[in-house]
């Protein structure tokens, strides 16, 4: 909520209407509480709030004005990317609490993150490559990603302190 105003601006960049814009910023809000799917970082959420209220204003804009956008997309893509860039020095605490959490696991832990998410592999091919079963890599990585999550939280508490 403490992006409320940025996200709204961001529907309202596309529309220029502020009631439409508030009705879009509550959808992008309601969906967000209604994904069953954690964001990592607060800077994900944004990103993907942002680039959800611009959709939704296009979409709006589509089913009620027969013209073009007021703001072409390059320019809005502009906008974007300034927001972005904006909300990434937030996540540099954490990605470097993140960072430090990564270089403490075992290696064993860290090539089945590395298959999964950098390497790109989809928990089948993962399962395949290390000889165990899918229900299995599911496990491992739901127990990797708390473990991680709580690293992150406790390194970022002993920076705050």
């Amino acid at each position: 909520m403490k992006s409320r105003d940025r996200i709204a601006a961001a529907a309202w960049m596309v529309v220029r209407d502020p009631h439409t814009a508030e009705d879009i910023f509550q959808n992008v809000a309601f969906k967000a509480i209604g994904k069953k799917v954690s964001f990592p970082a607060e800077g994900a959420v944004l990103s993907w709030a942002f680039i959800t209220a611009r959709r939704e204003g296009i979409d709006w804009l589509r089913r009620h004005r027969k013209g073009p956008a007021i703001l072409d997309s390059a320019t809005l893509e502009l906008l974007e990317q300034g927001w972005m860039s904006e909300t990434a020095h937030h996540g540099d605490a954490r990605i470097e609490a993140l960072r430090q959490c990564l270089t403490t696991m075992p290696e064993k832990s860290r090539r089945l993150l590395r298959l999964r998410y950098f390497d790109g592999h989809n928990c089948q091919d993962v399962a395949e490559k290390l000889g165990a079963g899918l229900s299995a890599i599911y496990k491992r990585l739901s127990r990797l990603h708390q473990g991680l999550k709580e690293c992150v939280e406790l390194r970022l508490n002993e920076v705050e302190s």
